[in-house]
């Protein structure tokens, strides 16, 4: 039987195993928003 691990490597591998969608669902949100921006600039008016 391997070792029990210890409290950093749960957390290292916790903080990898969460930060790996974390990235993935904000780049999509990300992307979905900037494109949301991208496709409405024609229609807002400029202001200087």
């Amino acid at each position: 039987m391997g070792d029990e691990p210890t409290w950093g490597e749960l957390l290292l591998t916790f903080v990898l195993v969460m930060g790996v969608p974390t990235v993935i669902v904000g780049g999509v949100v990300f992307s979905l928003v900037g494109l949301a921006f991208w496709a409405t600039a024609p229609e807002r008016p400029w202001r200087r």
